[in-house]
């Protein structure tokens, strides 16, 4: 079977994806402690990415790498600077140098539809992006990360996949849509930038790891939105959850500030990968 090196293994989207690919191929699965889970189905490498990665541990050969691993520090800026830049930026470098030497094909690299900016208009791949200085750290080390990677598409085929709002059960409580989720269970108020706040359309976890996986078949490099299927104000997915906690969501208003919506066209995510089945409703309900 054809082997792949996947880092961020036991995250959202990493757990997701390899239970996808074990049918099909070996899954060495970097991790920074063991993981029962991981230990029985996978060649485990016990590996922090935060530190000065041994390579050495890796296997001598791969036909993919998928980087998905990223800082669990990411919103802690300047303290975490560093290790957001490590694990984001260095550690991407390092791998891409690995898969080179190891004979991958194929490099798959977790960006995220945040550098983009924001704006009224969907985005889409074939857009240039704009240096923006309210990007804001996290999102300037992805950015960095895939113009890394754009050397390397003589030696590999480099597959930047740029994430919007992926959700889904084990989701760290830090993220939006967990965020969401205790707010309205506690009763704490949600502040909407407008009437009906931002304007997004998120991606529900099975879908992203199936974009994740058609990846590997790709021949050539591309830059690729991984978006859900609908798009939806705030104010709407706070009510979603809100009926199915049973739970009436608390808003603050602030009609002085604009949305900094950020919607990802999925049109080259449907045309080469996959399109996007789960809906907000039906997702939100999986979750909760």
């Amino acid at each position: 079977m054809k082997k792949v090196l996947i880092t961020g293994s036991t995250g959202l989207i990493g757990y997701e994806v390899i239970k996808q690919l074990l049918d099909k191929w070996t899954v060495y699965a970097v991790s920074r402690r063991s993981n029962e889970y991981l230990s029985t189905h996978t060649e485990q490498i016990i590996c922090d990415l935060s530190q000065d990665i041994n390579t050495s541990l890796f296997p001598e050969h791969v036909d993919a790498v998928i980087h998905l691993a990223q800082s669990e520090h990411f919103r802690n800026f300047p303290e975490k600077s560093e290790d957001i830049f490590t694990v984001n930026t260095l550690t991407t470098l390092k791998l891409l140098e690995y898969a080179r030497k190891a004979g991958a094909r194929n490099f798959i690299l977790a960006s995220s539809g945040g550098v983009y900016g924001y704006g009224d208009e969907e985005f889409s791949e074939d857009e240039p992006l704009m240096i923006r200085d309210d990007l804001g750290f996290y999102l300037s080390s992805k950015l960095c990360s895939e113009i890394i990677a754009d050397n390397y598409s003589s030696f590999m085929n480099i597959v930047s996949l740029r994430f919007f709002f992926v959700y889904g059960p084990r989701q760290s409580e830090t993220m939006l849509i967990p965020r969401l989720i205790k707010n309205i269970k506690n009763g704490d108020a949600i502040t909407l930038q407008g009437s009906n706040g931002i304007m997004i359309n998120p991606t529900y976890v099975s879908d992203a790891a199936k974009a994740v996986v058609r990846s590997l078949d790709l021949t050539e490099s591309y830059k690729i939105n991984v978006g859900g299927p609908e798009v939806l104000r705030l104010r709407q997915i706070c009510d979603i959850i809100g009926d199915w906690i049973d739970r009436k969501p608390i808003f603050e208003v602030n009609e002085g500030v604009d949305a900094r919506n950020l919607v990802g066209s999925t049109r080259v995510m449907e045309a080469l990968l996959c399109e996007p089945k789960v809906r907000f409703d039906e997702g939100i309900r999986s979750f909760i």
